[in-house]
């Protein structure tokens, strides 16, 4: 897992005071006014949205880069992490969601149609992956710790969901599945058989691939750390993968649903529009009773916009307290036109698919959800045909140098 190639690494080095302050200052005024103008509990959120941008930060817990290196160099410790996240996230989400409540708090999972939007979204999403250089969640980790290449990636993001809502009517009425548990199709125990057994399967294949290519397991590579590793990073990958269960469980118990990231940024992309003339509440995706409260109220009654806004913040406050906040202004020509056509297919492509790498991958799985799944196999197609387009736009594709005998 790397950290993005225009976030400059400079591992020990001093904290970086500005960004440092800038970031705490605004994760507590944000906590402070979420408070006041909406309730306690949208606080928190905002607060655990700041984690999740440290965990992915400092763990450098990239979906991306995951999937490319073991698609062009059969390297799996990224993937190997995801299915420990996975499997510890069904074991801590089955029980509440067949329960119904989590801490006395009405809960229900993420689960959606699978069908051809999902499969088709979720193809775009993946070559979106790997031209935009990063899935929902490291767009916007890697927007907070500097990456001014992303900034063009999340903008186009943005636009390519609002498309997407746009669409939804002509994806939506081609042929799916209505919504599918495992959960409750299965039952608890089944299901969580079933999925330990595929993600043991995924690992078993990572390992198979990585000994073949490689000989052996490949060492990770960990930058030299500060004194106070867990403060400063880096963190392991397994750190990363199970702070990211335990916050999406949080999720789960404060807002009563799994974590999500993209339909904020349909929702942003709506009321920018809206903003210009443009009537987007008139459009069949707004005019549901939850779309249409959404749009008319302001972001900040919104649990995703908050989180999102979270995870920028605590991203920048991990890449400043490891002195790794330098932004590179200068971006190749070719590399910005990735990050434009990039930006967009992710956008579109988490529309049509109900989610991404988090909403639809991440908690879809361990919501029980069978689009969770489909979900799956059709990105890391995307993420095939993404990564051999890479070369076009002069972007780099990793790969071990064979070592001498």
């Amino acid at each position: 897992m790397s950290h993005p190639a225009s976030v400059s690494i400079r591992p020990g080095a001093a904290i970086n005071p500005k960004p440092l302050g800038v970031s705490l200052f605004l994760i507590v005024l944000g906590a402070w006014y979420l408070a006041q103008a909406v309730n306690g509990r949208q606080a928190a959120l905002y607060v655990i949205g700041t984690l999740l941008g440290i965990a992915l930060y400092h763990a450098a817990f990239g979906f991306t880069s995951a999937w490319r290196v073991f698609i062009a160099d059969g390297r799996g410790a990224g993937l190997r992490a995801q299915m420990l996240m996975l499997a510890v996230g069904v074991a801590l989400f089955f029980p509440a969601l067949s329960a119904g409540t989590l801490f006395g708090t009405p809960v229900a999972g993420l689960v959606q149609p699978a069908g051809t939007s999902v499969i088709v979204g979720a193809f775009i999403f993946g070559i979106g992956m790997q031209l935009g250089g990063g899935c929902a969640s490291g767009t916007l980790y890697t927007v907070g710790g500097g990456s001014t290449r992303m900034i063009v990636t999340l903008i186009m993001f943005i636009v390519g969901s609002l498309i997407g809502t746009a669409h939804m009517p002509f994806w939506t009425a081609l042929p799916q599945l209505q919504p599918v548990s495992l959960v409750k199709t299965l039952g608890l125990s089944s299901a969580l058989v079933v999925n330990w057994a595929l993600f043991a399967l995924i690992a078993t294949i990572t390992v198979i691939v990585e000994k073949r290519r490689h000989g052996g397991l490949v060492a990770a590579h960990v930058q030299p750390a500060h004194t106070s590793p867990w403060l400063h990073g880096p963190w392991p990958l397994a750190a990363g993968a199970l702070a990211l269960v335990v916050l999406n469980f949080a999720t789960l118990a404060l807002s009563g649903r799994p974590w999500g990231v993209t339909s904020a940024f349909a929702l942003w992309g709506a009321k920018a529009a809206s903003l210009i003339g443009i009537d987007t509440a008139s459009w069949t995706y707004w005019s549901t009773k939850a779309n249409a409260a959404a749009l008319a109220a302001p972001i900040t009654q919104d649990v995703t916009s908050v989180m999102d806004i979270g995870i920028v913040l605590g991203a920048m406050l991990a890449a400043a307290l490891a002195g790794r906040y330098a932004p590179v202004w200068r971006v190749p020509l070719r590399s910005l036109i990735a990050a434009c056509v990039g930006g967009l297919l992710l956008g579109y492509g988490a529309r049509l698919a109900y989610g991404c790498n988090i909403g639809a991958y991440f908690s879809g799985i361990v919501s029980g959800s069978l689009h969770g799944w489909l979900w799956l196999v059709a990105a890391f197609a995307g993420n095939v045909a993404g990564t051999r387009l890479r070369p076009l736009f002069g972007l780099e594709v990793e790969r071990l140098k064979p070592t001498a005998c």
